[in-house]
C-alpha cells in the first residue's frame, strides 16, 4: 500500500514562506511525477506545480517566480518552496503522484495525498 504524507503546512504573514514535503512510502517501484495542487475556499482544485522523473517542471502562472518544487529521489519525497506568499495563496494544498507499484507490477496515474493547510494572512 503506497501513501502521500504531507507536512509543512501553518499560518504565515504575507511576504512569508513555507516549504511543504510529501514523501511516497509503501512499494514504489518508479515514480514518474509528483506534484501540488491546492484547493482554495470556494474553487475548484488547480495545479500548482509539478515535476517529472526526468527533471521537467510545470508551474501555474500565479507561482512562478516565487514557488519551486524539487525533489530527494532517494526518499521519494517532494518539496514545495513557498515564498513571497499572498493572502490568495491560502488554500488545501494535495500531493499527487503517478508512480509503479508492486506487487503486482501496475501504473497508478492518480494518488491523492490527504492534504495540508496553508493560510497567508493580510
Amino acid at each position: 500500500q503506497v501513501q502521500l504524507l504531507e507536512s509543512g503546512g501553518g499560518l504565515v504573514q504575507a511576504g512569508g514562506s513555507l516549504r511543504l514535503s510529501c514523501a511516497a512510502s509503501g512499494s514504489i517501484v518508479r515514480i514518474n511525477v509528483m506534484g501540488w495542487y491546492r484547493r482554495a475556499p470556494g474553487k475548484q482544485r488547480e495545479l500548482v506545480a509539478t515535476l517529472t522523473s526526468e527533471g521537467s517542471t510545470n508551474y501555474a502562472d500565479s507561482v512562478k517566480g516565487r514557488f519551486t518544487i524539487s525533489s530527494d529521489n532517494a526518499k521519494n519525497t517532494v518539496y514545495l518552496q513557498m515564498n513571497s506568499l499572498e493572502p490568495e495563496d491560502t488554500a488545501v494544498y494535495y500531493c499527487n503522484s503517478d508512480y509503479y507499484s508492486t506487487p503486482p507490477l501496475r501504473r497508478v496515474r492518480d494518488h491523492w495525498g490527504q492534504g495540508t493547510q496553508v493560510t497567508v494572512s493580510s
